[in-house]
């Protein structure tokens, strides 16, 4: 500094000596990053990318280019983690930058070639190919590539032709082809998407339309027709999912607007009714499921589903004749839905029907005293229910076992249960039925079923009898009119029963029966002593 004071000129050099060392300094930090910095990014670049932190390497990357725009290295590189990345459409920029900075780099006009020839491109992905020829003939794979550059676009004009002519079966055998050059094509996918809707395989038409929202940018027919497609097969969670998506790209689409209204009405029913039979509120479950099918009655997956769970909350509601009519409908529409079968048995349990063939109403089969119907005989046989009985099978057992049928894997443990309990209960209805004996509904209380007990035990008294067959018929209904009487009142006989088992059955209770007379359930039998005995009701 000492020099600098000797003359005003030096002094005048000396300061803007150190102007220059601060302003370079300040641009430095200001407009660029130096050499060091820029060579430190792309090593930590390249030994992130081997580590596969891909998106690590790709910030040191992103540093390297702002650090020197003018390195075509840093571009391609650049480029390297993007396509490791799966962003194939974020490289190309890179890559066509990296070729406008060096026009004979021929690594970065092959692998904008490939890219390009993924995406169906084929005119650009040839004149890369083309170009990388003219400076090196014997490139093999330069080679290759041109000639599927060329195979593809014979292809795509064979597959726009058998399109055209409607031959869409041809159109996607094409297809298969081009897709196997250019999976990254969403024109292709398109049009193999819309060739599966007219061959009625919508499920594949999803799978090419799903990718192609990422390969196009602002997509919004895709996301449209996915909607409208997932909403066809009955996944409107689905359906919303993919119509909102559109709206983000553009909440003013008016096509979207319209089917995301449709949508979220439909799904907001559905979901509604299913939360309130996770209530135990069928009813109002029911009429939501109506309601549903008046805003969607074009559409016969959701007409389906509707019937199938208003069939389902009958039987829940103990609505037995209004189930099976419900059930009936609903399996009409839909022959090969088990949840169907499964609700329609149980409806059949519910009224009573385990045999075909019963008709008329339960209180129809209360007996008459002048004209009894046939008696049960007590003695139990036991036949097995086999298959090769189907024809006399109660209509409950008949559908568990259609039901089963459609149970592929056999895993479905309700099904399993509900036949073995359905078999159990046409066993014991053959033998004897308590609920018919009194004629009264599963569902009776123990006051409606000592109503009814004391009503047949006074019209089947033997001494309402004068000859001696219709006294000994009537012995025998007595009995059983006793023994339903019994097993009903008691909550622990009655639940053995209503589960397919006959607690006064000597043969399904090891150590039950007794010494009486035929089916009495206890140790004598009124009638044994001769005529002397007098009925008395007990008041309980």
């Amino acid at each position: 500094m000492e020099s600098c004071r000797r003359t005003g000129l030096n002094e005048v050099l000396c300061s803007l000596s150190l102007l220059c060392v601060i302003l370079d300094i300040q641009l430095d930090g200001v407009f660029g990053t130096t050499h060091v910095e820029i060579e430190h990014h792309l090593e930590m670049g390249r030994k992130l990318l081997a580590a596969g932190q891909l998106a690590e390497a790709l910030s040191h990357y992103h540093s390297a280019v702002e650090g020197d725009s003018k390195n075509y290295l840093t571009y391609y590189k650049r480029a390297a983690v993007f396509l490791a990345m799966g962003k194939s459409k974020s490289a190309l920029p890179d890559l066509t930058r990296a070729i406008q900075l060096k026009p004979d780099f021929l690594a970065a006009r092959l692998q904008r070639g490939n890219i390009l020839l993924k995406q169906g491109s084929t005119q650009e992905a040839r004149e890369d190919f083309e170009a990388v020829l003219q400076r090196s003939p014997d490139h093999k794979e330069a080679q290759e590539q041109l000639m599927s550059a060329n195979e593809l676009e014979e292809l795509q004009e064979d597959a726009n032709a058998a399109y055209h002519q409607g031959d869409y079966g041809t159109t996607v055998g094409v297809l298969e082809r081009v897709l196997e050059i250019s999976p990254w094509d969403p024109e292709s996918r398109e049009l193999r998407a819309d060739c599966y809707i007219r061959l009625g395989d919508p499920q594949k038409a999803i799978q090419d339309l799903t990718p192609t929202t990422r390969l196009r940018n602002d997509n919004r027919a895709a996301f449209l027709k996915l909607s409208t497609l997932h909403y066809g097969l009955g996944d409107h969670h689905e359906s919303l999912s993919h119509v909102r998506e559109c709206l983000k790209l553009d909440q003013d689409d008016k096509e979207c607007f319209g089917h995301y209204k449709q949508v979220k009405k439909l799904s907001k029913q559905l979901d509604s009714a299913e939360e309130l039979i996770e209530q135990d509120r069928h009813q109002q479950a029911i009429d939501k499921y109506q309601a549903a099918m008046k805003t969607e009655p074009n559409v016969p997956f959701y007409t389906n589903r509707a019937k199938e769970r208003i069939c389902f909350c009958l039987v829940k509601l103990k609505m037995a004749q209004q189930a099976i009519d419900a059930c009936s409908e609903a399996h009409q529409r839909d022959p090969r839905n088990a949840n169907v079968l499964r609700d329609r048995a149980e409806a059949y349990i519910l009224n009573q029907e385990y045999e075909k063939g019963n008709g008329g109403s339960l209180r129809g089969d209360a007996f008459h005293p002048r004209t009894p119907p046939p008696t049960h005989t007590h003695t139990h046989t036991h036949t097995p229910v086999t298959t090769s009985l189907i024809a006399c099978f109660g209509p409950a057992v008949e559908d568990y076992l259609e039901a089963k049928e459609f149970d592929s894997e056999g895993e479905r443990s309700d099904l399993k249960e509900g036949l073995e309990r359905a078999q159990k209960m046409l066993k014991v209805s053959r033998k004897r039925d308590y609920y018919k004996i009194l004629g009264v509904g599963r569902s009776a209380n123990k006051q409606e079923i000592i109503k009814a007990y004391r009503k047949l035990a006074q019209q089947w008294h033997p001494d309402n009898f004068q000859s001696e067959s219709e006294k000994k018929e009537a012995e025998k209904k007595f009995i059983d009119i006793a023994s339903a009487k019994e097993v009903l009142t008691d909550p622990e006989m009655r639940q053995k029963f209503d589960a397919g088992e006959d607690p006064l059955d000597p043969e399904s209770q090891q150590g039950g029966g007794g010494g009486g007379g035929q089916g009495w359930p206890y140790p004598f039998n009124p009638f044994d002593s001769g005529g002397s005995f007098h009925f008395k009701f007990q008041h309980n």
